[in-house]
């Protein structure tokens, strides 16, 4: 039965839409009555976690945020950094993992669409695209076509709308299996002078609602993404929005072009919780008021009463404030571009947000109450089985065969060609992109700056088996493999965006597990030096009380401010010497090798040596200025073993041959297959072995000479001058090259 907008709710309606007892009574205690439905929907929506952020926010504040470059932190639709001649990039990750799990075409596209509004809503134009996924394991039935919907999803609407898609993360693994996660990142492109923000400022000035028309898809998004899953519920998919990437287009080229103008004074994006978020955190940030006639919404659909305009998130909307001389200025673009462009409420003194339908008032809220959440006590429980993952029987790994590991970790479902994958995305629309879809990052061109010699890198990463077993490890690792990877490629880390994807944070083992990761995060930002702009968190990834791993996803932005070519990723000859840079042996806590050895992710991972770390990027920049020949790769999932065999499957080279040296008085398994950061695999021609030492001593770092490249076609590892093992190259080409086979088209 439907419930009128104007009926005064009552405790039962607050719990069945997700408010907590102690919430209702702190809104009726404050507003000293009981709210009406519509308002209690508000409610629902913006105490909600997706939107509130209660549970994480006090941790959050931990985070490095300003910088020399920051020139706009958290807080805002995306966050932006300097990078000089008066240009900004502004950038930030979200989560769209609910909706894509019930839905998963149109869940993962409207991710790719909200997140390109955020960005533009700053006034930058959006030029490249990241996105992290995590898939429950190729076993689980569901998988091949969550996979394919989600992936068909991102590419259908980045390639529609233009923005290239140029790196990203993808990771199966069982944990996911009833939680996938739709990680998606944009950066965009803007002069300072052009940076628009969300406020609603100047009394009197129009509010006017921007973009599609409003339909009921996505009524409760929000709410929804702050509640756990159950096999026992049917999935609720009117709850998931529609997207229409053409739409966004016409939308992302009318804002702009409006801005260009000089019309808009505040623009918020109508993202989770429609227009009752975008209305009341625009009042917030300005502390106005607002007047909404909700009757002046454009409507797709007949009969929404007022609960459904203020809760539905249909894609392709914003909410923007001007001045009366700007407004006809400002309809006539928007009418250019096939978009509506209403006026439907006035910014007014005071602190209150009043709406109405049908000339009834059904709305009428104080802006702090709404805005400003009351935050619940969470208590931390160290998990009582940590000594039991950590676990892990050496003996048994000791006294096995190097074959038998070697094929134990060669057949990890994350070691794959990921063609298949990447070719569903345009990463070269905009001509900026360059590289190769393999390497450690992205790189683009800024073509439209002065300083021609900028570009751009970009990368995005975690590891969640780690951070599942020693999350604060998890934290730091995140972002000191992001940090090398742009190092690799010859960049400089400036800033970070994170999504931190955690189960139910009513489970006390999942806020520690929580700020565990938080203060990881925070001691690698901090001792790098990089500041945090923007973020996410999702929380309630669990389904039937069973929380998804910890996945803390960083995406990092970097500059290369030379003219000089970029760093190869992959084996360039048949005639490379090999060097590790960094210690000979590494920590198997959480490596691929243990989780496909004992069939269960154990160990306790060791530390990132942060020192060590600030020594292997010295050396990456000391390298790029000498000038040399060479390819680097950073050694991660896998260790030694799996980052040669990828450099050398993605050189195109047929015949390439490839011989690892064991050095005498070593573990083999940790030198083979240790996953400790950092280490960082170096190729090279033999004359420039000397000069490459030299720069690995200067900064600090170990150099240890561990192999060759050869045209034999065959994989060995060798030690004392004798094969301890051997395998084919094509043969091990094959495998790794159809292992994704038809799970992407």
């Amino acid at each position: 039965m439907k419930i009128a907008d104007t009926q005064i709710a009552t405790l039962e309606m607050a719990r069945s839409l997700g408010l907590y007892t102690e919430e209702y009574q702190h809104i009726c205690r404050k507003l000293e009555r009981a709210p009406t439905y519509a308002e209690l929907g508000v409610f629902s929506a913006m105490y909600s976690e997706h939107c509130s952020y209660k549970s994480s926010r006090p941790y959050l504040k931990r985070f490095p945020t300003t910088g020399k470059r920051v020139l706009q932190g958290p807080g805002e639709n995306a966050g932006i950094l300097d990078i000089g001649d008066g240009w900004a990039i502004a950038f930030k990750m979200e989560s769209h993992n609910h909706p894509s799990f019930i839905e998963p075409y149109q869940g993962a596209a409207t991710g790719v669409g909200g997140i390109l509004r955020d960005i533009f809503t700053m006034g930058a134009r959006p030029i490249a695209s990241m996105n992290a996924l995590c898939f429950g394991g190729k076993e689980f039935q569901r998988t091949p076509a969550l996979v394919k919907g989600v992936v068909k999803g991102i590419g259908d609407y980045g390639n529609c709308v233009g923005v290239p898609t140029v790196a990203g993360q993808t990771f199966f693994h069982s944990s996911y299996n009833q939680n996938i996660l739709v990680n998606a990142f944009t950066l965009g492109l803007v002069r300072h002078d052009g940076i628009y923000r969300g406020y609603a400022k100047g009394i009197g000035n129009p509010v006017v609602y921007v973009g599609a028309k409003t339909g009921r898809d996505g009524v409760h998004g929000a709410t929804m993404a702050s509640k756990e899953f159950s096999t026992d519920k049917e999935l609720e998919r009117p709850t998931v929005q529609v997207g229409d990437p053409f739409t966004e287009k016409l939308l992302l080229e009318a804002t702009l072009e409006t801005m260009r103008a000089g019309l808009i004074v505040g623009i918020q994006d109508m993202g989770a919780a429609g227009i009752t978020s975008s209305s009341f955190e625009m009042a917030y940030r300005a502390k106005t008021g607002l007047e909404v006639d909700l009757d002046r919404i454009p409507m797709r659909e007949t009969g929404m009463s007022a609960y459904e305009l203020l809760l539905s998130e249909s894609q392709e909307r914003m909410l923007l404030v001007t001045e009366d001389k700007h407004l006809e200025k400002l309809q006539a673009i928007f009418e250019k571009w096939d978009l509506h462009a209403e006026v439907i409420g006035r910014v007014v003194e005071g602190n209150r947000v009043k709406m109405t339908k049908d000339s009834e008032v059904v709305v009428d809220l104080p802006v702090d109450l709404v805005a400003d959440c009351p935050l619940p006590e969470r208590p931390k429980l160290t998990p009582s089985d940590l000594k039991q993952r950590w676990f892990m029987d050496r003996n048994r790994m000791l006294s096995a065969t190097l074959e038998s590991k070697f094929q134990a970790i060669f057949e990890d479902i994350n070691f794959a060609d990921p063609t298949p994958l990447v070719r569903q995305y345009d990463s070269m629309v905009g001509n900026r992109t360059t590289g190769g879809t393999f390497d450690d990052a992205a790189v683009l061109r800024l073509r439209d700056i002065e300083n021609r010699n900028l570009r751009l890198a970009l990368t995005v990463d975690c590891n969640p088996r780690v951070s599942w077993l020693h999350p604060r490890e998890g934290g730091r690792r995140a972002v000191a493999e992001a940090a090398i990877n742009l190092a690799v490629r010859g960049a400089e880390a400036i800033g970070i965006t994170d999504c931190l994807n955690f189960g139910n944070p009513e489970n006390p083992e999942v806020i520690w597990q929580f700020e565990e990761t938080v203060e990881g995060i925070t001691e690698t930002c901090n001792a790098l030096k990089i500041p945090v702009i923007s973020g996410n968190v999702s929380f309630y990834n669990d389904t039937d009380g069973k929380p998804i791993y910890p996945t803390p996803l960083i995406g990092m932005a970097g500059l290369i401010d030379d003219k000089e070519p970029l760093a190869k990723s992959t084996f360039y000859n048949t005639e490379l010497e090999l060097a590790l840079i960094g210690p000979r042996e590494a920590g198997l806590g959480g490596s691929v090798l243990a989780a496909q050895w004992f069939k269960r992710d154990c160990g306790k991972p060791d530390d990132t040596d942060l020192p060590a770390l600030e020594r292997t990027l010295r050396f990456c920049q000391r390298l790029r200025k000498k000038k040399l020949e060479y390819a680097l790769h950073d050694i991660s999932d896998g260790g030694l073993v799996l980052c040669a065999l990828e450099m050398a499957f993605h050189s195109g080279i047929n015949c390439m041959g490839l011989q690892i040296q064991l050095p005498p008085e070593t573990d083999s398994d940790r030198f083979l297959f240790g996953e400790t950061i950092p280490r960082l695999l170096i190729a090279y021609d033999y004359v420039e072995r000397t000069d490459i030492e030299s720069l690995a001593s200067q900064a600090g770092a170990q150099f240890t000479v561990v192999g060759q490249t050869n045209d034999q076609s065959e994989f060995s590892i060798t030690q004392g001058g004798g094969k301890i093992l051997t395998a084919k190259m094509p043969d091990l080409f094959a495998r790794w090259r159809d292992r994704w086979a038809g799970m992407f088209e």
